[in-house]
């Protein structure tokens, strides 16, 4: 166990009195297809090994409890009030409302997470946030989802909560990434392919630039809106579907 999910681990100790199951989601880097996916084309993403660790238990109450380690932050909400409310906890309660949305039989929990991954840093730390919760719960309670429709939910939850209309690329690949894969994502089908990473002779590095940036309050949605504009202007004249091919 790594020094994270062991500072994970012992902080659900010290905060609540059930015995958690750890949970890792990864974020990821993307090879081709800046901006494409929610342009409907392909992209090339890869989970990495830096990423979000979850301790979370069920709680045999009606409460859900959030500790953030990074942010030093806390929420408890019941059930029955979730809501959006502001910064990372929009991405949790998110997935907590989707789930909801599903009819699902959805109990109180406790959750402490924390990462390696630079938050703001551009390698998806909003949908390692998404995905944790959403497998750990998944598993916890027997949801009997898969890979891909918990992906789905993820994106569902972060166009709700956060109002971030992204695209399918970050959620997919936090959930079905692959060890020494990269993964041929066809964002207008929802379908993809694995392909080998053969890196004989060569790295990729990753470099943080201490730069931060949040989705939730850059002009994401406004490039988003305006790729659409762009689409339907070239719709008038000719058959295309999607600015991405």
């Amino acid at each position: 166990m790594n020094e994270t999910a062991l500072k994970v681990k012992n902080t659900f100790g010290k905060k609540f009195k059930e015995t958690p199951v750890l949970f890792y989601s990864p974020g990821r880097i993307n090879l081709i297809g800046e901006h494409v996916d929610y342009n409907d084309g392909f992209v090339m993403p890869a989970a990495i090994d830096k990423g979000v660790y979850f301790a979370i238990a069920l709680n045999n109450s009606e409460k859900i409890n959030f500790y953030s380690i990074d942010f030093d932050e806390s929420i408890s909400i019941n059930i029955s009030e979730v809501k959006k409310s502001d910064g990372w906890k929009n991405y949790v309660l998110g997935v907590v409302n989707e789930i909801q949305k599903l009819n699902l039989p959805i109990e109180g929990f406790d959750c402490v997470f924390g990462g390696d991954i630079p938050i703001g840093g551009g390698m998806s730390s909003s949908a390692a946030l998404e995905g944790g919760v959403s497998y750990g719960l998944n598993e916890l309670s027997n949801f009997k989802m898969n890979r891909k429709e918990l992906a789905l939910l993820g994106q569902r939850a972060e166009h709700d909560f956060p109002n971030v209309k992204c695209g399918i690329m970050d959620q997919y690949a936090n959930m079905l990434g692959k060890k020494k894969m990269v993964i041929l994502l066809d964002c207008k089908k929802v379908t993809h392919e694995y392909v080998p990473l053969r890196l004989e002779g060569f790295q990729i590095v990753l470099i943080n630039t201490k730069v931060h940036h949040s989705l939730a309050s850059s002009a994401y949605n406004q490039r988003r809106n305006e790729c659409e504009k762009g689409l339907k202007i070239l719709q008038k004249e000719s058959d295309i579907q999607s600015s991405g091919i």
